[in-house]
């Protein structure tokens, strides 16, 4: 029965242009409310949530080639439908071939560098790190045998640190909370030369919209959802993409998966590998709620980061001139050493965090009455908080100067609010 209203047949389609714009060519705000959305009669318009633990099978055949080849639905804990779009639309925003999205930040950087370490093998970072992201290098990963080797970043000192073992290089596209800038295409060939992989934190770049790693050469783009992806500071998660490239030259195989993995998915390899190792082996899995309140963050991510990016700049310039502020980092001030870089790689905005230093934090964060400290990044509120002794607390002092955290620093991430409401709270706390 075709149902004809007032607007008449709506099963009738109308006659489509003779040319049409892809996906691939929609801007980035439009692929943030349009991707990953089915089309057609009785479709929601938005991420539906599903939350069933388990999918059915219609005979043994049917489970039985799920379980062998894997790809589709059959136990929450490796893919969730909600889960997969939120996957889809993160692919479509970061230009990845896949995506797979984890309970947390950290479990997608602990996935990330699982997929393609084991016992023995070496790691390059950058020492401006997220205190998180720190701690697993320095912590976790040693206890598996594994070692990293810290550096300042830059492709020639990444480049002496190299070893015939090494297997990733470790950076953040925006670093947390220094603010300095990866030079990715540069550390993409030092990596590629080596036969390593180089591997990007993302999560200051906002989920693509000002930057994207993959589109420089970097062959995984790692992020912390929580932050300016869901952009409300109500859900937590976590994701990694991989480039287009094959990849799987990279896999360390264990008896029997050389085959199945290869076999089965080729270039997708190593993205089959990973959602293997986070979700059905370690069981990191990201709740369908917390998929379905990232994939809504996304939607508005471009609109809140032009207003957000602004009020930062606008906010690192008038700290630079205040005589309470002994020094500000902030990548779009042109005395910050990534300040050309930031030109090349972050042409909508230098992201929204910035630090800078107070002679008394104690007194001036009991001050505040508008900004509000607390450790998370990319709110919609502004917050601020002391890494010296809160997210870079636990951190030894020499790494902690060297991710650009000292005694007297205040980080800030920008929210929403009105430039001269937060200037006025920071002239009052200072």
């Amino acid at each position: 029965m075709v149902y004809s209203g007032p607007m008449g047949n709506h099963h009738e389609q109308p006659t489509p242009p003779a040319s049409t714009v892809t996906e691939a060519e929609w801007d980035y705000t439009t692929r943030a409310v349009q991707s990953a959305i089915s089309r057609g009669l009785g479709q929601s318009i938005g991420l539906p949530v599903h939350t069933a633990a388990a999918f059915q099978f219609g005979n043994l055949e049917e489970a039985q080639a799920e379980f062998a080849q894997g790809g589709g639905l059959s136990y929450a804990r490796m893919q969730n439908p909600t889960v997969r779009m939120l996957e889809e639309r993160l692919s479509s925003l970061e230009g990845a071939a896949h995506t797979l999205a984890l309970a947390s930040g950290q479990a997608a950087t602990f996935t990330a560098l699982m997929s393609v370490c084991r016992a023995g093998d070496h790691i390059v970072s950058a020492s401006t790190l997220f205190g998180g992201s720190a701690g697993l290098l320095q912590n976790v990963l040693p206890l598996m045998s594994i070692e990293t080797t810290f550096t300042d970043g830059s492709p020639e000192a990444m480049k002496a640190a190299l070893r015939p073992n090494t297997r990733v290089l470790w950076a953040e596209m925006i670093s947390n909370p220094s603010g300095d800038v990866a030079d990715v295409a540069a550390l993409a060939e030092v990596a590629h030369g080596a036969g390593a992989l180089l591997a990007i934190d993302n999560t200051v770049g906002g989920a693509g919209y000002l930057a994207r790693p993959l589109e420089h050469g970097a062959d995984m783009s790692v992020q912390s959802l929580t932050k300016w992806a869901g952009g409300h500071g109500s859900a937590m998660g976590g994701s990694v993409s991989v480039g287009s490239s094959d990849l799987s030259r990279n896999l360390i195989f264990t008896e029997g998966e050389e085959r199945s993995l290869l076999n089965l998915h080729g270039g997708a390899a190593l993205a089959q590998r990973q959602r293997w190792l986070g979700a059905s082996q370690l069981g990191m899995t990201l709740a369908p709620h917390s998929a379905f309140l990232l994939g809504q963050g996304l939607e508005t991510v471009g609109v809140r980061l032009d207003r957000e990016c602004a009020t930062a700049q606008a906010l690192a310039e008038w700290l630079s001139r205040h005589e309470r502020v002994s020094a500000v980092s902030y990548c779009g001030l042109p005395e910050h050493p990534s300040y050309e870089r930031a030109q090349r790689y972050l042409p909508r905005g230098k992201g929204a965090i910035l630090t800078f230093d107070v002679p008394d934090p104690s007194r001036f964060l009991s001050r505040l009455q508008l900004l509000r400290i607390a450790p998370n990044l990319g709110d919609t509120r502004t917050l601020v908080v002391h890494p010296w002794t809160t997210t870079h607390g636990r951190v030894p002092e020499a790494s902690r100067r060297a991710a650009g955290v000292g005694p007297q620093t205040i980080r800030m991430t920008v929210g929403l609010e009105d430039l001269a409401d937060l200037q006025a709270d920071i002239e009052q706390a200072l």
